[in-house]
């Protein structure tokens, strides 16, 4: 494994994304405490909260009672993701105008690659991006940047200083500025890992970087921890290429939501938006998973297996079979979220035939999915609720569209 003679990675992370969105969008909400929700009910969380916000102790996961009582004055505003990700593409061809974009991380979060010549001024580099976001975005929307030899090590030194901070890790730099850390100032290193590590005796950074690989590699019990230790050296570690593995929706139900026809309703919302997901990247799934949550914080999931299929007929039968399974077994008590998840993934033309499939079963499969692709199409050109299998109200708005880390909805989610 080569250690990288000249800076190579350059990571980008936006400051308080979803909050500095709207404000930058709405000039009304500038200086003022903001915090965006998932959907306006008094029973759920901030996802995001404004610069204005966070000294009140506001934070991503506050109670929306809990923040009204920091900050009486704080303006609750529900998400539009659509509108995000309408701005995020903005803000790509923006930076690609700088420096080409190797990976997109997450909506405000994105990793580029360095030639020698771009390394040699990193500073005047990220002060081109910065000026090219202000002239074509705007002067709210600020964002943190690291420059370093990897990206671990870049994604770190963007969250050295922030906001709208940059901060270069080069060789010499390495590990004295690392050690002013704490465990949980690093990626990757939540909660559950700072526990192993503390069980393993490391509480400190500077006890993490003496850890042979192999040891980091049994702490995590997974080459993950190999790979962080080696690049918390300055090593060059490429990312293995993510194997898609599912497609999935959830959702936080507020209490007018939780009755059993409403959970299904909300349910079926998710599973069509799967489906269309599914589809979309010519896959077949063969197997559901059905979650409900409850107040007390624990789950209970159904899982129902079909032949390998691409259409909504086969995914709504599974789904209405396992909600019924769900409310035979009395499991449809204090419902407060409802997740949907299509796995057992195959390639779309990798279709597998039933020894017992009839001639009219076979056709009757091949008419559900050339519905349920027409349905996709007129979604497409019309609307999202030009045509539909069933009700297309759900709680909130942006069923099945949700950002989530990682993922970035497609124009065709909404």
């Amino acid at each position: 494994m080569r250690k990288p003679i000249h800076l190579e990675k350059l990571y980008l992370d936006f400051d308080s994304f979803f909050a500095s969105a709207e404000q930058q969008l709405n000039p009304a909400l500038r200086q003022r405490p903001v915090a965006v929700v998932p959907l306006d009910s008094p029973h759920t969380s901030v996802i995001a909260a404004s610069r204005e916000a966070k000294p009140f102790g506001i934070k991503t996961g506050t109670s929306v009672r809990d923040a009204k009582a920091l900050c009486p004055d704080i303006v609750f505003l529900e998400a539009r993701p659509d509108v995000y990700v309408k701005l995020h593409n903005r803000i790509l061809t923006t930076i690609e105008t700088c420096v080409p974009i190797a990976a997109v991380r997450s909506i405000d979060e994105v990793a580029c690659s360095l030639l020698a010549s771009e390394a040699r001024d990193p500073h005047g580099l990220a002060a081109r991006i910065k000026r090219g976001l202000h002239d074509e975005i705007g002067a709210v929307l600020t964002c943190s940047i690291g420059v370093s030899l990897n990206e671990l090590l870049a994604k770190i030194a963007a969250e050295m200083d922030k906001p709208d901070g940059c901060v270069v890790l080069d060789h010499e730099d390495l590990p004295g500025r690392l050690f002013d850390l704490r465990l949980k100032d690093l990626p990757g290193i939540a909660g559950g890992m700072q526990q192993r590590l503390e069980q393993a005796g490391v509480s400190t950074v500077e006890g993490l970087w003496a850890l042979a690989p192999k040891h980091a590699r049994a702490i995590w019990n997974s080459v993950e921890g190999e790979r962080f230790v080696t690049a918390l050296h300055g090593y060059a570690v490429e990312k293995p290429e993510t194997v898609k593995r599912m497609f999935g929706h959830g959702r936080n139900l507020p209490p007018d939501w939780r009755a059993p026809d409403k959970v299904l309703q909300c349910a079926r919302l998710l599973c069509l938006s799967a489906g269309r997901r599914l589809r979309r990247s010519h896959y077949r799934a063969g197997a559901m998973s059905y979650t409900v949550g409850v107040r007390r914080d624990s789950r209970v999931t159904l899982v129902g297996q079909f032949r390998a299929a691409r259409d909504d007929r086969s995914f709504l039968d599974c789904l209405n079979d396992l909600h019924d399974k769900m409310v035979r077994a009395g499991e449809m008590r204090n419902i407060s979220s409802v997740t949907v998840v299509l796995h057992d993934l195959s390639s779309e033309v990798e279709e597998s035939r039933d020894l017992f499939d009839t001639q009219a079963a076979t056709e009757q499969r091949g008419q559900w999915e050339r519905v349920s692709d027409l349905l996709d199409t007129v979604r497409v050109r019309h609307g999202s609720k030009a045509l539909n299998l069933g009700p297309v109200n759900g709680p909130g708005n942006y069923i099945g569209s949700k950002i989530a880390f990682g993922r970035i909805p497609e124009p065709e989610d909404f």
